[in-house]
C-alpha cells in the first residue's frame, strides 16, 4: 500500500510539472542559457539590437497564475502576463518583489509566467518589466499582490518567523494637494491599522523603469511632499504601510498627483533694531530628524510678531513633515516658522522655543543660517 502511495505521488508530480511546461513558453533564463540564445542569433539581428534605442511596451494583463501542485512544504508566488511588443524582440522579463528596503530583483524568464519562492500563504507584491536584446527596459507593469502557494521547488529556503506575521491594512484615501502653498507634489492618506502598530509608511513613485522609494513617513504624520519635480507634470505614487516586524501591506491604489507651482515665498523685510541668537539641536531616528530651536531676543525692544527662517544647504534632501510652536512651511531647502497667537511677542532678553520634524536621505543636514524677521541671528554654542 505504501508503495502504491509513492507511485501515485510520483505520477501526480510528473503530471503537475508537465502542465507547467505547457504553460511556460520557455524556461527561466540562466546565465548560460541567455549567452547561448544570444550566440545563436544572426549577426545582423545583433547589429540591429546594438543600435536599437526603442524600449519594449509595458507588460499588461498581470494576474495570479499558481503553479501546479508539487510535494514540498514551501510556497511559490507566481503570476502570468500578456506578452510585450518590441521593434526587434523581447530578450527576457525581469520580476521585482517588494521588500522593506524597496523593490529587489527576484527572477527572470523568457516566457510570460514567472515567480519566486516565499513563505506559504504570505502575500507578495511584484511587478514585471520587459527587456529587449539591446538592454532597453520597458515601463514597469502595474503592481500585483499574490499569495505564495504550494508549487515549484524553492529557489532559496525561507526563514519562518514564529512572531507577528499579520501585515497592516492597505493604505487608502490618497488625495492631493495637502499643502496648498507647496512647490511640487503633496498628498495625504488615511491611516492603516495593524494588530500591533503601524510604524512607517513607505512612498514609491513610478519612474520610466521601476518604482522608486522616495520617502518614509512615520506616524502619526499622514502626508508626503516632494520637490524638484517638473511643474505641471503628473507623477504616480503608491503608499505601503509596514509594522515593527517588517510585515508589508498591500500597496495603496495608485495616485496621479500634479506637481504644482505653489505660492510665492514672501519677502521678509528686516525689522529695524532686531537682534537675535539661536541654539539648535536635531536628534535623529532612522531617516527623520527632530529640530529643537531656541530663539532669544538679544535686542533692547520686544519683537511683536515674528517669522523664523532656517536655511539648509541647497544639496540637502529635506522634507518637512510636522512642526510645533509655529506655523511651518517649506520652500526648497528653506523652512519658515511663523508665530502662534500665544508666542507672538518675544520680550527683550527672553526666548521662545519652536521645532519641527523632517525626513532626509543620506547624512542628516545641518542649517547654514537662521534669520528672525529677515535679520540674521548668531548661533549659540
Amino acid at each position: 500500500m505504501r508503495h502504491g502511495r509513492r507511485s501515485l505521488g510520483a505520477v501526480l508530480l510528473t503530471l503537475g510539472f508537465f502542465t507547467l511546461a505547457l504553460l511556460l513558453a520557455a524556461p527561466t533564463i540562466s546565465p548560460v542559457g541567455e549567452a547561448a540564445a544570444l550566440a545563436a542569433a544572426p549577426a545582423k539581428d545583433l547589429a540591429h539590437a546594438a543600435a536599437d534605442e526603442l524600449p519594449p511596451s509595458r507588460p499588461t494583463g498581470l494576474r495570479p497564475c499558481p503553479v501546479p501542485l508539487a510535494a514540498n512544504p514551501t510556497g511559490y508566488a507566481s503570476i502570468c502576463w500578456n506578452p510585450s511588443s518590441d521593434n526587434v524582440g523581447i530578450a527576457r522579463y525581469d520580476l521585482y518583489r517588494l521588500t522593506v528596503d524597496g523593490f529587489v530583483h527576484a527572477s527572470s524568464t523568457t516566457g510570460t509566467v514567472g515567480g519566486f519562492s516565499g513563505e506559504l500563504h504570505r502575500m507578495y507584491t511584484m511587478y514585471v518589466v520587459a527587456v529587449d536584446p539591446a538592454g532597453n527596459v520597458s515601463r514597469p507593469s502595474v503592481l500585483i499582490s499574490v499569495p505564495a502557494t504550494l508549487g515549484m521547488s524553492p529557489t532559496s529556503t525561507p526563514t519562518f518567523d514564529p512572531g507577528d506575521r499579520q501585515p497592516p491594512t492597505k493604505p487608502g484615501g490618497l488625495r492631493e494637494p495637502c499643502l496648498q502653498d507647496y512647490r511640487g507634489v503633496s498628498f495625504c492618506w488615511d491611516p492603516s491599522s495593524d494588530n500591533v502598530a503601524v510604524t512607517a509608511y513607505d512612498v514609491y513613485r513610478e519612474t520610466e523603469t521601476t518604482y522608486l522609494k522616495v520617502g518614509t513617513i512615520l506616524p502619526p504624520v499622514l502626508h508626503f511632499a516632494e520637490s524638484g519635480l517638473v511643474t505641471g507634470h503628473r507623477y504616480t505614487y503608491v503608499v505601503v504601510a509596514r509594522d515593527e516586524a517588517g510585515n508589508l501591506s498591500t500597496p495603496s491604489d495608485p495616485l496621479s498627483a500634479l506637481s504644482r507651482e505653489g505660492l510665492p515665498s514672501p519677502t521678509v523685510s528686516p525689522t529695524p533694531g532686531v537682534s537675535c541668537a539661536v541654539s539648535y539641536r536635531a536628534p535623529t531616528w532612522g531617516s527623520r530628524l527632530y529640530a529643537e530651536i531656541t530663539v532669544r531676543n538679544t535686542g533692547t525692544a520686544a519683537v511683536d510678531g515674528w517669522s523664523l527662517t532656517v536655511a539648509y544647504p541647497e544639496s540637502a534632501t529635506l522634507r518637512l513633515t510636522s512642526g510645533w510652536a509655529a506655523d511651518w512651511t517649506q520652500a526648497g531647502t528653506r523652512l519658515t516658522g511663523t508665530n502662534k497667537g500665544w508666542n507672538k511677542v518675544i520680550r527683550a532678553g527672553s526666548a521662545t522655543q519652536v521645532g519641527f520634524a523632517a525626513t532626509y536621505s543620506g547624512s542628516a543636514p545641518a542649517p547654514v543660517s537662521f534669520a528672525l524677521n529677515g535679520t540674521s541671528c548668531t548661533v549659540a554654542g
